[in-house]
Formats: C-alpha cells, sequence, structure tokens
C-alpha cells in the first residue's frame, strides 16, 4: 500500500487515539484500565519491564506514547521522576487529571514521539515504551533516534512489544495470518470498538500501522547509536490484549505451533555510549 505520506497516518491515527483516551477507563468492563482499583494502589506493570528497568528510585524515566498516564504513574510510584509523552491532546489532559487523582507528580508533554522536543535532550536515565508501541510508527529510524537523542550518556531503553511473527495473526482458530512481516508498508484498515472492552460501541474509524521486522527494529536501534545488551523474545503472556490466543490453566497464554510456542512478546534493552566515542 504505497503513496501514503507520513502526515496522513499521523492524523488519522491521533483521531483514533483521541477517541480511546476519552473512552478507556470509564467502562465497567474495561480489562485493562481499571481507574479505580489504580488510584486504591493496583501495579499496572508486568514483570519484563520491571525487570529490565530495575531500581527506578530517584532516576529521571521518559515513557513515550504513554496514553492517558496509568504506567507513567505507576513508574512515579516506584520512585521515579516521569515524563509522559504522547501525540493525544485527549490522553494528555486526562493523564494530568489522572496524576493529580493520584496524587502524584509527573510531567505530560504532547507530542508525537517521531519528533520529540529538543527540550528533552540528555534528561533521562530511562526511556521506556510497552506494548502496541513500534505499530504505530511510520519513521521507525526517527522513533529510535529521538529515544537516543533523550537519554543520558549510560542511559537506557526499554522496549517491550508485540512480536512481528504474533502480529501476523488475523485468527488463532483456524490460523489466518493476513499482514506483512516487517517491511515498514502502511497498512489501513477500519477498526471499530477498543482493545481494552470489545463490547463498547464506538465508531468506525480508518487506521494507518506499520509492519517492523524484529531486525528492522534492532538495525534501526543500532542506527541511532544505541549499544544492545539483551533482546528476547517470549512466548508466554498474562495480560488480556493477546486474548486472540487459548488461555492455560494457569492463566497464560502462548502461541502454541507445533510441538513447541512462537513469541508473543519481544524485549529489547540498549544503552548510550558512556561518552561520545564509546
Amino acid at each position: 500500500m504505497n503513496g501514503d505520506s507520513p502526515g496522513d497516518g499521523l492524523a488519522v491515527n491521533r483521531a483514533l487515539w483521541d477517541a480511546r483516551a476519552q473512552a478507556h477507563g470509564t467502562t465497567p468492563n474495561d480489562m485493562l484500565y481499571d481507574v479505580d482499583s489504580f488510584l486504591a494502589g493496583r501495579q499496572t506493570l508486568y514483570g519484563i519491564e520491571l525487570e529490565l528497568a530495575g531500581d527506578v528510585s530517584g532516576q529521571d524515566v521518559l515513557h513515550l506514547q504513554c496514553h492517558f498516564g496509568m504506567d507513567t504513574l505507576n513508574w512515579a510510584r516506584l520512585g521515579a521522576r516521569v515524563t509522559g509523552v504522547d501525540f493525544s491532546s485527549t490522553a494528555i489532559v486526562r493523564a494530568r487529571e489522572l496524576a493529580e487523582l493520584a496524587g502524584l507528580t509527573a510531567d505530560f508533554v504532547e507530542a508525537d514521539t517521531q519528533n520529540l522536543p529538543f527540550d528533552l535532550a540528555g534528561r533521562f536515565d530511562l526511556v521506556i515504551a510497552t506494548y502496541g508501541v513500534l505499530c504505530w510508527i511510520g519513521d521507525l529510524d526517527a522513533w529510535m533516534r529521538g529515544a537516543a537523542m533523550a537519554l543520558r550518556p549510560g542511559g537506557r531503553l526499554v522496549l517491550v512489544d508485540l512480536h512481528p511473527a504474533y502480529q501476523t495473526l488475523a485468527s488463532y482458530e483456524p490460523l489466518v495470518a493476513d499482514w506483512p512481516y516487517g517491511g515498514g508498508e502502511p497498512q489501513r484498515e477500519v477498526v471499530t470498538g477498543t482493545y481494552a472492552d470489545p463490547d463498547l460501541p464506538m465508531s468506525a474509524q480508518e487506521v494507518v500501522q506499520y509492519p517492523h521486522s524484529v531486525g528492522e527494529i534492532v538495525t534501526a536501534a543500532a542506527g541511532a547509536g544505541l549499544i544492545i545488551d539483551r533482546l528476547a523474545e517470549h512466548t508466554e503472556v498474562v495480560f488480556p490484549g493477546s486474548r486472540i490466543l487459548p488461555e492455560g490453566p494457569d492463566g497464560t497464554r502462548r502461541f502454541p505451533f507445533g510441538d513447541t510456542y512462537l513469541p508473543i512478546l519481544y524485549s529489547l534493552r540498549a544503552r548510550s555510549p558512556r561518552t561520545a566515542t564509546a
């Protein structure tokens, strides 16, 4: 699907995420954004990102594509000084309201993560982005350059996202794959509803997503000058966003393939060089 400009995708995707930011956390059947339990102290972060980030107490953390701030504020609860970035003005307004309700301090910046404000440069010990991130990014190199730009020397990028192999799936039973594995070409479709509450009626909206392979992601990180120290592929998940897959008796979901499992998530940790010549 050629002929799309990055601005086209940005505009339609912003409209989608404005609508989702307005809806998420407002219905009793929302599987991911239970605001009341969050305000009561619920931890929204998962083990993968917690392990990769390590102790963030006293550190400056930049959360990219923060939506309306729930995960951002959980990093604050762990002792970090946090800044969240999202391109949805609705999400940023809600994030600031949520911070006030939770009694937590955080900065929220409205910006495209492919074009981060330069005043974020060199300010952060950790840049983090998790779950449903890069499929919305047309310019993968620009995203990685922005993350690298925001880091202090020796700072870390932690990225946890849906695996490109899993993203090719349209259904598991029957097994249907109808999305490219990588290449970055814009994929247009019309969506209704939302992953957080599939029964919530929402207007049909066009979206543009971009498939990036693991190789393309790693190459973009290296091209931005980041030094990769960990790349892992994960075959088990516990969050409901993978409901297309069968849930096992232990509450985890796996992607069966023959007598083994294919990855559902990948995680990448990289660091900024400690010196300009490192």
